[in-house]
């Protein structure tokens, strides 16, 4: 699709109303996916995919990579622990899911920052990535992904 015709249907869009809105959703850059750790499905794809592309920075155990808060030599920070000891469950689900798509970037990190963290969009598939999550979330004990629960609901009000 050319840029003439993006154009001419995001106006289309625009002036059909709700029509935008269901364009935007089938064509945005992503759709709201679900991290479920009650999905023993999806928990189960989630450990694979991230014993293949995250365990060698983030750990075997979740655990993070060593001083993880002290900033290395060339200002970064190694990999954080995303057990409850980090702070993963800090965030909601769609910033997690994009900064895992696509890197440590503005609008989740200030411009310029510099991070060791890739972002997996040319690897993984948004389903692989919402099981990452899924996964993730399984090892938190109850009180955090009870806060974290509600710092999604929070972010989606």
């Amino acid at each position: 699709m050319n840029n003439r015709m993006i154009i001419t249907v995001a106006l289309i869009a625009v002036a059909s109303g709700s029509l935008g809105i269901g364009i935007w959703t089938v064509w945005g850059p992503s759709r709201q996916g679900v991290a479920d750790p009650q999905n023993q499905h999806q928990v189960a794809r989630g450990e694979a995919v991230y014993k293949k592309h995250c365990a060698s920075c983030h750990g075997a155990k979740l655990e993070g990579q060593p001083k993880w808060r002290v900033r290395k030599t060339d200002g970064r920070l190694p990999a954080p622990p995303h057990d409850e000891d980090g702070h993963t469950w800090h965030h909601p689900d769609q910033h997690l899911f994009q900064l895992t798509k696509h890197g440590l970037r503005p609008p989740l990190a200030p411009e310029g920052y510099k991070s060791d963290m890739p972002g997996f969009a040319s690897a993984l598939q948004d389903e692989d990535i919402w099981a990452v999550l899924a996964f993730i979330k399984k090892s938190w004990p109850p009180q955090i992904a009870e806060r974290q629960r509600r710092i999604n609901e929070a972010y989606l009000k």
